[in-house]
């Protein structure tokens, strides 16, 4: 699996619990440490804890993949969990604004990205 699919596997578990506005920054010409960084909203600090654990969770048994560093997670403002090619992060609305990641790295290009839609399975 390369470091696009990866996180795109990862968008989508993060939408699967109803993280919000998903971006995917391609940041491979631009650092030496990873290839994407996947950015999230949670609407409160359990959903930014809940989506920290859903992801690694996931990555472990789905890809038998485990991320090489979390931090942030106890206080549930932001969270970033490092897979190597891919970096997660996960903030709350407010520290999403102050960090503002996506303007930070203006010069990296989006990665397409669609979260699947809802199945009736999931009563959404």
């Amino acid at each position: 699996m390369n470091s696009i699919q990866l996180s795109h596997f990862l968008a989508d578990c993060l939408a699967d619990k109803k993280a919000t506005d998903i971006t995917l920054l391609d940041v491979r010409d631009l650092v030496g440490y990873t290839d994407v960084f996947v950015v999230c909203t949670g609407r409160s600090d359990r959903l930014v804890k809940a989506l920290a654990d859903h992801v690694e969770r996931q990555a472990r048994t789905e890809l038998r993949l485990h991320p090489i560093g979390v931090e942030g997670v106890e206080r549930g403002l932001w969270a970033l969990l490092d897979f190597g090619d891919v970096v997660v992060h996960i903030f709350r609305e407010h520290e999403r604004v102050f960090y503002d990641l996506e303007g930070l790295w203006e010069d990296a290009p989006r990665v397409p990205y669609e979260p699947p839609a809802p199945t009736a399975a999931t009563g959404t």
